[in-house]
């Protein structure tokens, strides 16, 4: 991988974090090829997962135990939190990265809009299909992919607008938003040829 001042090492971040409800190991490198190696115990968020480092060209392992025998929700709470922490990590100063990115992706009848600002000041807009279907297999909540988004912007500290405005099945709804988010996220942290610096005129991100 080539940036303006030349090669650099790739970009890394790894995580382990652990409480009393979940034990979770994140690795990501940003300029990998979409290796995946993912493993939580909820099957339709390993699936959102693996989109995530394919589609963003990310490689990325995963590895979360949690309190699966209460519900979900810590387990994949937990393994947000310590994905924006290591995507943060990864990034470093952001010297010569593009800073901003965007994508569109359809599924089927879905179409989701994405776009994000590694800005340094987390914020996000969210919005979805009224009237979703409330789980996605035996242990996927919908409304937990807002959570899943609030914890990474949050922790890797960027802003993020996504934007479903149609969708009927909840499965296409999902995974068209975690596709999206993985091509803007790759294109905004991709180094820009013509850039140097910080892409800020404050200097720092």
């Amino acid at each position: 991988m080539s940036s303006p001042a030349g090669d650099v090492p790739e970009r890394r971040g790894r995580v382990e974090r652990g409480t009393k409800e979940t034990s979770v190991l994140v690795e990501v490198n940003l300029d990998g090829t979409g290796q995946v190696e993912v493993s939580t115990g909820v099957g339709f968020y390993d699936h959102m997962l693996n989109q995530l480092g394919k589609h963003g060209l990310f490689d990325l392992i995963v590895k979360t135990e949690g309190d699966l025998h209460i519900d979900s929700h810590h387990t994949i709470e937990d393994t947000s939190i310590a994905l924006g922490v290591a995507f943060r990590e990864a990034l470093g100063d952001k010297s010569g990265i593009r800073r901003f990115g965007s994508a569109s992706c359809p599924l089927d009848e879905a179409l989701a809009q994405v776009t994000v600002d590694l800005s340094g000041r987390p914020y996000l807009v969210h919005t979805e299909p009224a009237g979703m279907a409330p789980m996605i297999g035996p242990d996927y909540d919908t409304t937990m992919t807002r959570h899943i988004l609030e914890s990474f912007v949050a922790q890797a500290a960027i802003c993020l607008h996504v934007h479903v405005p149609y969708g009927r099945n909840a499965h296409h709804i999902v995974e068209a938003q975690f596709k999206a988010l993985a091509r803007a996220l790759r294109e905004a942290s991709e180094f820009d040829p013509r850039a140097s610096g910080v892409p800020s005129t404050k200097g720092v991100l």
